[in-house]
């Protein structure tokens, strides 16, 4: 298990199950786990999800699937407690959800 600090500074858990999880479900992800590490510390922007997750978004030149977006789910359950529910990448953030911070 990695533990690492979202933006807002709650230590946020990736586990083995999740990471399997990641991977199962979007096989371009393989080698993507720094990238994934990266953009829940350091995204570009952050947007409300559904159920109270937060997915962080960081653009990437060279990926997988050439110029893309990488956006992981996550939820901050308390002030000293969240974890990673999946990340994919994808064209552009969503335009419809809510933006609640930008760097």
């Amino acid at each position: 298990m990695i533990v690492l600090r979202s933006k807002n500074g709650v230590p946020v858990r990736l586990t083995v199950e999740r990471w399997k999880h990641v991977v199962g479900r979007h096989p371009e992800m393989k080698d993507q786990k720094e990238k994934v590490l990266e953009t829940l510390t350091a995204p570009d922007l952050l947007q409300e999800g559904d159920l109270g997750t937060v997915l962080a978004a960081r653009l990437y030149q060279d990926t997988p699937l050439t110029t893309k977006f990488l956006v992981v789910v996550y939820k901050e359950v308390t002030e000293t407690d969240g974890f990673i529910l999946t990340a994919y990448f994808t064209n552009k953030p969503s335009e419809w959800r809510v933006t609640v911070w930008t760097r």
